[in-house]
């Protein structure tokens, strides 16, 4: 056996069951890889490292398509890495999801008649780690039947001791750097989570709702705005126009009467108003708008809150006590009885963000949080990529990654919440602040009492690349595994995670950026590239495919699908086809066996070998380089194709069809090409492992007799002895040899289907092959092509020059070439009628310029296919004898 230094060989065993049952095969596989230890990574290794970290799911979530695929490619990286030889860390953990947690266990209170505030925090908090305990973390299990390669022993949760100490490690330090603060600003407030929510969690959809215009002031003084929201007109301060707009030059620095109240408030010229748009005016409410806000701030306006936080309405007056929606129409009816509205548009679509968790409408409000203050960690993480200390793959994601940081406003991290980490502030009787470290002593006494609120769960998986190895504690697994090699992730989060992981990263850990390299793909979508969703019924739960199909099934079609940067698309037959590759590597590795394929002892010399085994050697070996050079370009679905084809085309469809007259003469050739056989199959299914690791494990162990197919070698170019060479052997001669060979059996193949010959069916045949390199494949030719010696009584019906080769055939008695004539002369017939209508419409003008593009391709489509019937038919024709 070749390669396979790091096992020793026992005997192989050859025996394999007929079919392949992926059920029986992939659970106790995948125990025995963890029982084993295979995943586990050590820190105290002279290997190199390669490490990866998952990206965090949820303790609420359950395995879904977009973890599926996520996870199939980090497992194909982190598993050749192990048998590259890597100490090979692949992190596991959960995010403990503050807002979607709380809300789980709330609605489990619910059901009791309870609500948390009846519990009490500390209560509650208790009751969400028993939860967790009790029903968290399902995911886990699921992880296993896809066959995550995991150091499970390493598993981390971002609430455990040591997460948490980081946690509270990095806020005391960036407090102390004046990069954390306390000041009052508009967020995105969920009323049914009473929580402030970030940015991410924000679901934005066109909602129909109303674009109401009303009427300002008095008389000259008199001013239009517009608004979906009417209700927040009760907290205006301002009316805000452009200052070069000469239509309310005389109205600047005025006081304008606020309908519905007794107040007043100015007309105030601002750079932000789009003259264009609309009247040009705007009404400035900052403390329900980040834009007016920040003219707000701009202008010296007061601000003033209009609702609570559960929307309701705070202004004393008639709308007090009535929710925002409530008051909207309230408040519109009562500017119409004032003779206030100019115009109502309704439906009005417009874009309206949701709260991801609950769906309620996202309200803007003013109110205390704590911020991080991005500016220099958004310098430092763009920095990092600009001077390549960070590769982000594919290079045109740059460009968005840059949009992103180099634009990034100061980042809410205080959360409405009890169940997090709780910002460990402390406050005094006095006004006093004080922030405390891991080692610190929290303040006492009376009066004393800690924040409320706790941290943006964003916060602590930021810190996700170096938590997990002991940071702040110099851990030799720190050493070891710091920076990450890679990450891979969705584009679709490289704003919101990737970006806080780089920040912090850079400035914990010195200016060390947390990965070499930012693998993005894309999403996962349904067959027609529709995104999928419970809603549109398209969505699918992977572990019915895995339990229809086999994991080996779904993690294919996933990889196959995968190309940097792009969403996959995905259909239930894909997976089916997938499942038929799994079993055609099963069918065609049991025939091997049952037909001598062995590894064991040397290669046989290049002398031995046949053309054949020279080909299928010189293939594997071009196969190993061009995946190689894939896998370090992160592209998956090339690697998978070419695998694919490699495996199903050359390997099964060629190399043993055409060694099965070999091995049915037995002797020395059958022998060798059982060797070559062998080699073959031990290097393909290594090389697939990664991708689809359980039939490959039980077939290579099977082949091989070795103890994984885990822990083997990765492949390199296969030596045949007498034939060395630099970068494996090669042999150009036999790959055209062979390729001359595919075009003679491809050809006869498909004339004899135009004739509607069975392909079992035999027809007598003269092969002319003199003084070609065919010659020797006479008997591996007819034997494929079902060709009998010619009798005494040939007759040459049809003959086939293709490779310099030539193959008469003689069909008289298996077709009768009168009624093939007829037939073949209907179909020109209705090819030619095809060809003219499609011509016809294509050349008028009038249809065209009318005609949707579509409708024109699919047109365009039926005359090129058109063409390609009769060019077909008339070869056909013309290789049957005259009658």
């Amino acid at each position: 056996m070749t390669e396979n230094a790091q096992q020793q060989p026992s005997e192989p065993n050859t025996e394999l069951p007929t079919q392949y049952a992926p059920a029986d095969v992939e659970g106790p596989l995948y125990e025995r890889w963890v029982e084993r230890g295979y995943f586990e990574a050590d820190a105290k290794s002279d290997k190199p490292p390669f490490t990866v970290v998952i990206p965090p799911p949820n303790v609420t979530g359950s395995l879904h398509l977009g973890h599926a695929f996520e996870h199939t490619l980090i497992d194909a990286l982190t598993r050749r890495k192990r048998m590259q030889g890597f100490e090979t860390l692949w992190q596991p953990g959960m995010d403990h999801a503050g807002i979607a947690t709380q809300n789980v266990v709330e609605r489990e209170l619910g059901k009791e008649g309870k609500s948390r505030h009846d519990l009490g925090r500390e209560a509650f908090v208790e009751r969400v780690w028993q939860w967790k305990a009790e029903s968290g973390g399902q995911i886990s299990g699921q992880m296993r039947r896809l066959g995550d390669g995991v150091a499970w022993s390493r598993e981390r949760f971002t609430m455990d001791e040591g997460l948490s100490q980081s946690v509270q490690t990095i806020f005391k330090k960036l407090y102390d750097d004046e990069l954390i603060y306390r000041a009052e600003r508009i967020i995105n407030w969920c009323p049914r989570c009473l929580t402030a929510i970030s940015d991410i969690e924000v679901e934005y959809q066109d909602d129909d709702g109303e674009l109401v215009s009303m009427k300002y002031g008095e008389g000259d003084d008199a001013i239009v705005v517009a608004t979906t929201r009417a209700e927040t007109m009760l907290g205006d301060t301002a009316v805000a126009v452009h200052p070069s707009d000469e239509r309310y030059k005389h109205l600047v620095g005025k006081l304008i009467r606020l309908p519905l109240t007794e107040r007043y408030i100015p007309v105030v010229a601002d750079e932000h108003v789009d003259p264009e748009f609309g009247t040009g005016a705007v009404k400035v409410t900052p403390a329900h708008d980040p834009n007016d806000f920040e003219i707000g701030q701009r202008h010296n306006l007061p601000n003033i809150a209009v609702m609570d936080e559960h929307a309701v309405i705070t202004v004393p007056g008639p709308f007090q006590g009535l929710d925002r929606l409530e008051a909207r129409s309230a408040i519109v009816g009562a500017l119409r009885a004032e003779g206030r509205i100019v115009a109502e548009k309704r439906p009005y679509s417009h874009s309206v963000g949701h709260c991801s968790r609950c769906k309620t409408t996202i309200e803007p409000r003013l109110s205390m949080q704590w911020w991080v203050k991005v500016g220099p960690l958004a310098k430092a993480a763009g920095d990092a990529v600009r001077d390549g200390r960070v590769k982000i793959h594919p290079q045109e994601m740059e460009k968005r990654y840059f949009d992103w940081v180099d634009n990034l406003h100061d980042w809410c991290i205080s959360r409405q919440l009890w169940w997090g980490h709780r910002i460990p502030v402390w406050y005094g009787p006095n006004g006093e602040i004080v922030c405390v470290g891991p080692d610190d002593e929290a303040p006492t006494g009376d009066g004393w009492h800690q924040d409320t609120d706790v941290l943006d769960t964003w916060f602590s998986s930021g810190l996700w690349p170096f938590s997990t190895l002991g940071w702040p504690e110099q851990t030799e697994s720190l050493a070891k595994f710091y920076p990450n090699s890679v990450l891979v992730t969705g584009y679709d989060i490289l704003f919101f995670w990737v970006a806080r992981m780089m920040m912090f990263g850079l400035y914990a850990m010195d200016g060390t950026p947390p990965f070499h390299t930012i693998a993005l793909h894309g999403m996962v979508r349904d067959q027609f590239g529709k995104k999928m969703s419970k809603s549109f019924g398209n969505a699918v739960n992977p572990l019915d495919w895995m339990d229809k199909y086999g994991s080996d099934a779904l993690r294919f079609t996933l990889a196959r699908g995968a190309n940097p940067g792009v969403d996959v698309p995905i259909g239930e037959d894909w997976v089916q086809g997938s499942r038929n590759f799994a079993n055609k590597i099963w069918n065609a590795t049991r025939f091997a066996l049952m037909n001598g394929a062995t590894v064991e002892g040397e290669l046989p010399s290049a002398e031995e070998l046949s053309a054949t085994d020279r080909w299928i050697l010189s293939r594997l070996n071009a196969t190993v380089a061009e995946v190689d050079a894939l896998y370090d370009d992160f592209q998956f679905a090339k690697l998978s194709d070419a695998l694919f084809h490699f495996a199903w085309d050359e390997v099964f469809d060629w190399y043993v069809e055409l060694s099965k007259t070999t091995f049915m003469a037995g002797g020395e050739p059958a022998k060798v090409s059982g060797r070559v056989l062998g080699e073959v199959l031990d290097v393909t299914l290594r090389l697939l492992h990664p991708i689809v690791p359980f039939v490959t494990e039980t077939l290579w162990t099977t082949l091989t007799g070795g103890e994984s197919v885990v822990i083997a070698e990765w492949p390199k170019a296969v030596s045949v002895p007498g034939a060395e060479a630099a970068g494996g052997f090669r042999d150009i001669a036999a790959e055209q040899e062979i390729e001359k060979l595919q075009q003679v059996i491809t050809e006869v193949r498909r004339f004899r289907a135009d004739q509607g010959l069975q392909p079992g069916q035999r027809v007598p045949a003269r092969l002319t092959l003199d003084g070609t390199a065919l010659a020797p494949h006479e008997a591996a030719i007819r034997q494929l092509l079902r060709l009998q010696p010619e009798g005494e009584s040939f007759s040459a019906t049809a003959t086939l020059p293709v490779a310099g080769a030539t193959v008469a055939l003689d069909l008289s008695g298996t077709i009768d070439f009168v009624a093939e004539r007829k037939r073949l002369a209907k179909d020109l017939a209705a090819a030619e009628k095809e060809k003219a209508q499609a011509n016809g419409k294509l050349g008028n003008e009038a249809f065209l310029a009318k005609a949707p593009d579509n409708v024109v391709e699919k047109i365009r489509g039926r005359l090129a296919k058109a063409d390609e019937d009769i060019a077909r038919i008339q070869e056909q024709l013309n290789r049957l004898p005259e009658a």
